[in-house]
This record gives C-alpha cells, structure tokens and sequence, in this order.
C-alpha cells in the first residue's frame, strides 16, 4: 500500500476537525430555529464584493462557490497526487471510484423517479445523486487507522466524480443559462493551465492567478464555479518522487489546517440553517420525501456496490488495497450524505416554492443522517471485527 504523507495529514486534520464539523452542524440547527434565526439568514444574504468587477455577492455564495473551490481544490491535489504514485496509481484502481460513482448517481435517480413520475416533484431526480464530499470525508476520518487508507482514498475519488457529475447534471439539466462568452473564456484558462504545466513551470503563484481567473469565468458561465478548484488541482506539476517536494506537495500542506478548521466549518454553519416545522415533518412521507431518502440511504448503497461488484468480476477493477465488501457497505451509506449539493439541486428544482424546498432540505437532512450513522456503524463494528481477528492469531 503506498499512501502518500499529504494523504495520511490529510485524513488526520479532518479526523481532527471531525467534531467541530458537527458542532457547527448542531450549532446552526440550534440558531435556524432561534429567536435570532432571520437576522442570521440576513447576514447570509447580505451581497458583499466588488461591484467594479461583477463580484458582489450573498454572503453563503461566496461560502458555497468561493471557500468550497479551495476546498475541491486540496481534494483535487490529493487525488491527483495518489493518480501519480499511489492507491490510485493502477488502471484496476483508478476505475473503481469511476464506475461506483457512475453507479451511485444513476440508481438513486431512478429510485427517486420510480416514486415520483408524473407528479410535481419529478424535477427533483438530480437531488439524491451527489455525495457531500465535506461530510463524508469527516465521518470517515474520525474512524482514523480503523479504516484502511485504501477505502479513505476511494471514497475521497468516488465523491470527487460523483460531485463533478452532480455539476454536469446541474450545467446541462438545471443551469437556465450558459453563457458561452464566459465557458470559452474558461477553457482558454484551463489550456493555459495546463500549458504551463507543460512547460515545467514550478512557481504556484503563476498557476494561483489564472486559477482565480477560471472560477470568475466559470461563475459567469452559469456552471458551478467549484470545478475551478478540480481544473487548478490537476494543473499543478508533481513528480513520482518520495525525495524531492513538488509545488503540488507544497500547495496541499499549505492548504490542510486553513481546509480542515476553517472552510468546512464555516461551510457546514451556512449550510444546516434549516428552520424546523410541522409541514416539513408531513413531507417526509410525500413521494418526494421518500425518494430522496430512498435514493440517498439506499440507491447510493445499491448503485455503487452493484457497480462495484461488476466491476470487478469482470476484472476491469480491483477491491481497495487491504478492504472487504463489508467496508464497501459502510462507504455505500456514507455516499449517502448528499448535503450540499443535494440542496443545492434541490433549490434549482423548485424555484420560488419554498414549503417545497423546506421539505426538500428536511428530508436530505434526514437521509444524510442515516446514511452517517448506518455507515459510521458498519465501519466501525468491522473494525472491532479485524481487532478480534487479529488478536486470535
């Protein structure tokens, strides 16, 4: 197993930063449904920026779309850094998280329209599809050396692609608007990104600029601004040594403490302010209540161990280094934290109805609870399982 030092500080800061995520999880339910719940929303949507250059802002845009880029962008730099020397290195390995994420988009889909074709809900199929990167990567760092690294690094993948196949679905389905101008713009960044890549060029700083151009670029296109974090992190050179320190290995140790104890608290107290009521409760037996916690808790689990399985016995991949299927269980339900851009979707699905939004919201909320539980417990019962195992022999 060769797992690189940046992907294990990684997963230790976030195993860290585990219990502060869910404090400011806890801590935002608790102000949604204070007294002090809509001065809270106002400073959300209060616009901040610089109105000189189009970039002024809500305040959870610039949480959602700006600190979430760099947190894509630390995530994009390890995966690439595995792609190069390790877990992901092999063909057999690197498909996996492909085919599983491909898997765990399209059965939730399907689940969610099985309950919901033909009623007012049916534009909500995209909202069980993502995986909240975030969430899911907290849950499992918090099980530390209890979970093989292997297992670690192939949810970090599968939640990757899943999450930039929730954007393409965003961008071609629910985006109203592309603005070509701005996605033309976006690629001449991307090419020269990579451009000076090719060219060996080791200076962060030539790479950080046009990085900031692509994700205002991509904002304007109307396609989910994140995706500059992935573009950036792919562009940044590394090497295949353990010796020399690439401008990728330097970026990502510069970017753990500010990613694991900054952005994804703050991301996670914008994000949990939903305001509890009655109808909200009565949704979660609505046809779109039970297909979004259907698709989340088990269409995740069946699509990407079904997936999974067919993959590998026709051998076009391989189990994780050192992992059972019992494991791919407990990765199955946390993918079926969706959050964020579950919420996110569904907001685009449901534009100006907002009972139906809160609904919506209360039921990823639900589901992505579940999945946290049910996941966090099979892991953590297979652990104790292997301790036992181990201490017999």
């Amino acid at each position: 197993m060769n797992l690189t030092l940046y992907f294990k500080k990684f997963f230790k800061s976030n195993q860290s930063s585990g219990i502060l995520l869910i404090v400011c999880v806890l801590l935002s339910l608790l102000i949604a449904n204070s007294n002090i719940a809509e001065d809270f929303q106002r400073f959300l949507d209060k616009k901040v920026g610089i109105s000189l250059f189009h970039l002024t802002y809500p305040v959870s845009i610039w949480i959602n779309d700006g600190l979430m880029a760099v947190f894509f962008l630390l995530v994009g730099l390890e995966i690439k850094r595995e792609l190069v020397e390790g877990e992901l290195s092999s063909f057999k390995n690197a498909s996996l998280p492909i085919i599983a994420a491909i898997g765990g988009m399209l059965v939730p889909a399907v689940i969610f329209g099985i309950f919901n074709i033909g009623t007012t809900y049916s534009n909500g199929w995209g909202i069980p599809m993502a995986t909240d990167i975030a969430f899911s990567l907290a849950i499992i760092s918090m099980l530390g050396n209890k979970v093989p690294n292997s297992i670690k690094i192939f949810l970090a993948a599968l939640a990757i692609v899943d999450d930039l196949g929730a954007i393409l679905v965003i961008a071609i389905f629910y985006t109203e608007q592309i603005h070509w101008t701005y996605l033309f713009l976006s690629v001449g960044v991307s090419v020269l990104l990579f451009l000076l890549n090719f060219l060996k060029v080791t200076r962060i700083i030539l790479y950080i600029i046009p990085g900031l151009f692509l994700w205002y670029f991509l904002h304007h296109s109307g396609i989910h601004a994140t995706i500059a974090g992935v573009i950036l992190a792919f562009s940044i050179p590394t090497n295949a040594s353990h010796v020399e320190i690439s401008p990728l290995e330097k970026l990502e140790h510069q970017l753990h403490f500010p990613v694991s104890f900054l952005i994804m608290p703050v991301f996670a107290l914008a994000n949990t302010n939903i305001t509890f009521n009655t109808e909200m409760l009565e949704g979660l037996t609505s046809s779109l209540g039970i297909g979004i916690i259907s698709g989340l808790v088990i269409g995740k689990l069946l699509g990407i161990n079904l997936f999974s399985f067919i993959a590998i016995k026709t051998r076009l991949s391989t189990l994780p280094h050192g992992s059972s299927w019992t494991q791919m269980l407990g990765v199955g339900f946390l993918a079926g934290i969706g959050f964020t851009m579950s919420i996110f979707i569904a907001l685009l699905s449901f534009k100006n109805e907002i009972q139906i939004q809160d609904e919506a919201k209360f039921a990823i909320l639900v589901a992505s609870f579940l999945a946290a539980v049910l996941g966090f417990i099979i892991l953590k019962i297979n652990s104790v399982h292997h301790i036992e195992e181990n201490e017999e022999e």
